[in-house]
Formats: C-alpha cells, sequence, structure tokens
C-alpha cells in the first residue's frame, strides 16, 4: 500500500498506511499519544453479558481479536521513540518498556466485570501517577478497542506541540486534539477505520468550540 494523506485543515493531517512506512515521511514530532494493539486478543474471548449494556461486546469480538492479536515490534515502537520527544502509549504495562514514574490511569466504574477495571498508559513524563475517571466507552463506539474522548483528552493534555498518533484506529485522539486546539497527525492502515477517522475528525472540526481556559503549554509546565 502507497501512503496516502489527507489534510483536513490546518494542523489536521491522516496518514492511509503503514506507520513503519510513514513516519519517515513525517519526521519529527513533539508527542506520540497512542493505542496501540495489546495482542491480547486470545485471553479476551468469551465472558461477555449484556451486564452495563455490554452485550455488544460479544459481537465485536471477531473484530477486536482480528485487529488485537499481535502488538507492534521492537523496530516499530523504536521507531515512535525517536520520531517523538514525548510518550503516551495505551496498553504500556503489555510492552517491555523501562519504568516510568508517570503512568496514566484510566478507571472504569463498573466492578466485577468481564474486561478491565482499569486501563494503564506507559509515559515517559517525569511527573507523578495521574488518574482519570470515565465510562467503557462512548456512545456510538465504532472501533471495538475505541477509547472515551475524555480519555485521551486527558492524555492529550499532558503533552505539547504536535501529537501523532500512529495507530488512530476511528480517531478518537484527532477528536480530542481538536476539541483541545492541538495539531494532530494520525495514521490508520486499515482504510475502513480511515474513513470513519477522517469522518469523526472532520465533524468535530466543523463544531464550534470555546477558547480553552489556559494555554496549553503552560498547563504542561504545570503538570511537570
Amino acid at each position: 500500500m502507497t501512503p496516502r494523506k489527507e489534510t483536513l485543515a490546518e494542523g489536521a493531517e491522516i496518514w492511509l498506511g503503514d506507520c513503519r512506512e510513514v513516519l519517515p515521511l513525517i519526521g519529527k514530532v513533539d508527542a506520540v499519544v497512542t493505542d496501540p494493539p495489546y495482542g491480547i486478543a486470545s485471553i479476551w474471548k468469551g465472558g461477555f453479558s449484556a451486564k452495563h449494556g455490554w452485550g455488544k461486546a460479544g459481537v465485536d469480538a471477531g473484530l477486536r481479536n482480528d485487529w488485537d492479536e499481535a502488538t507492534p515490534s521492537r523496530e516499530t515502537f523504536d521507531l515512535l521513540f525517536g520520531a517523538s520527544r514525548t510518550q503516551v502509549i495505551w496498553g504500556g504495562n503489555y510492552f517491555d518498556f523501562p519504568p516510568s514514574r508517570c503512568w496514566l490511569v484510566w478507571n472504569k466504574p463498573e466492578r466485577g466485570f468481564s474486561l478491565a477495571e482499569a486501563e494503564l498508559a506507559w509515559t515517559n513524563i517525569d511527573s507523578v501517577v495521574r488518574v482519570i475517571d470515565a465510562n467503557r466507552s462512548d456512545t456510538g463506539r465504532e472501533h471495538p478497542t475505541q477509547k472515551p474522548v475524555a480519555v485521551m483528552a486527558f492524555s492529550v493534555e499532558k503533552t505539547r506541540g504536535v501529537v501523532l498518533d500512529p495507530y488512530m484506529g476511528s480517531g478518537t485522539t484527532g477528536v480530542a486534539c481538536v476539541n483541545l486546539g492541538r495539531k494532530f497527525i494520525g495514521i490508520e492502515i486499515e482504510p475502513k477505520y480511515f474513513d470513519i477517522a477522517r469522518r469523526r475528525i472532520s465533524e468535530a472540526l466543523r463544531q464550534p468550540r470555546l477558547p480553552l481556559a489556559e494555554p496549553v503549554r503552560e498547563r504542561q509546565e504545570s503538570f511537570l
């Protein structure tokens, strides 16, 4: 597949292609904020119920297992680390990363559920652990592992500058960046999800947005 770029607006750029091929075309960015495949498809099968309205998980199992069968390679992660100053990588507890002082925690409301009660993001930020309380999914979820916009906005706010999501999926990181007034580059290899991401980010760009209460740079410096 030859990588293809679309510019949705100034500061909003998405690529259809393999991130390993696209990254050399992009060059350096300020931050990577992403939710790559965790490689846990084999242990995710079964155990679904309609409790908490999650019966759709059983229907999505095949899609999720196809997508989440293998993790990114060590070489791919090395490319991401080399291309960015700051990294926020969800599912970091499944990968062989260096120790981190600043993990991000997504605390989910349900307990005794078949899926995880919380998820972790590894970062290379020199700060303390931070936690967000958020529901398991937004209404109208379109990707089998789609995170809530609030969770990805929480992640983006821990960075500064241009944000890259090399595993863009349905574009949630891009929507969060648009809502926060941040520049975004997304990469997605699957045409179906690329099209969904284009639509969702374009819809976010058309929405009126209030100015941020304070500059992103000031918020990042106070976090560090």
